[in-house]
């Protein structure tokens, strides 16, 4: 059997102008996520380690190490991680980084969030684990970067659910982690200009501007206040109105009556 990848990238022309890729079915009956290239594709695992390879037998590279750290706990000596570990553990990084940009983009946030959860454990494993010092910041340099790909991955996720508050939550937990990672390494000048801090400020505008005007949410926000203010008949009107959007909204528009 010819090896030539000709008749698979058939009718999906490479364009240079579009982020292309897609899921497939594979050989072995798990799902492939495809990445169009200009010389070919990029083929990825959608579970473990993206090029299902499994290190020392281990779900990944991480997983082996942090299985090796917590069985050195009480070696006195401690377990770390030299320099051709952390060049490994790179390369391990960066198919999750593919994988997860890859994912963004087909609206798979759930393993958006997945990856990016794994990615910065590994940033947080190294800076505890790493002799080198360079090491250590080569990897944590990107965590600005990577929690703000999980706090959009978290929103857009609350989104589809049209909770409006979780995503809103999301956003401000990234914005504050991101500004901790500034100050942390004393670099409070980029808190301007820093381009994560940008698009979750902007994303943060545009779903609070998309709350004011959903019903349930406004409706959500006068039960807070009743409650709080212990006025529990009026907060029982409330809590009917918003059963009855919710009732509304969840009927097939061809189930609606002409009054609805």
């Amino acid at each position: 059997m010819s090896k030539d990848i000709c008749l698979i990238l058939a009718g999906w022309d490479h364009d240079p102008d579009d982020f292309q890729v897609r899921i497939v079915a594979g050989l072995d009956g798990r799902d492939k996520l495809q990445m169009r290239l200009d010389l070919g594709l990029l083929q990825m695992e959608l579970e473990g380690r993206p090029d299902g390879q499994k290190p020392f037998g281990a779900d990944s590279l991480l997983d082996y190490h942090e299985m090796q750290a917590r069985q050195s706990q009480s070696d006195s000596l401690g377990y770390t991680l030299e320099p051709s570990d952390c060049e490994e553990l790179m390369r391990e990084g960066i198919q999750f980084y593919h994988r997860y940009v890859a994912l963004f983009h087909l609206g798979r946030y759930d393993l958006v969030s997945r990856d990016t959860d794994r990615n910065l454990r590994l940033f947080e494993f190294v800076k505890s684990y790493a002799i080198r010092d360079r090491d250590k910041f080569a990897f944590d340099q990107y965590r600005p970067y990577v929690t703000m790909m999980r706090a959009r991955a978290l929103a857009h996720q609350a989104l589809d659910r049209s909770d409006h508050r979780t995503a809103i939550d999301a956003l401000d937990q990234a914005i504050r982690a991101i500004k901790g990672f500034f100050h942390e390494y004393d670099q409070q000048d980029q808190l301007n200009s820093s381009q994560e801090l940008i698009l979750l400020r902007k994303l943060r505008r545009e779903i609070e501007r998309e709350r004011r005007t959903d019903p349930v949410e406004r409706l959500d926000d006068q039960l807070l206040h009743a409650v709080a203010r212990e006025d529990y008949e009026e907060a029982a009107r409330i809590r009917d109105q918003i059963q009855r959007l919710r009732n509304a909204s969840s009927m097939n528009p061809s189930d609606r009556s002409p009054a609805s």
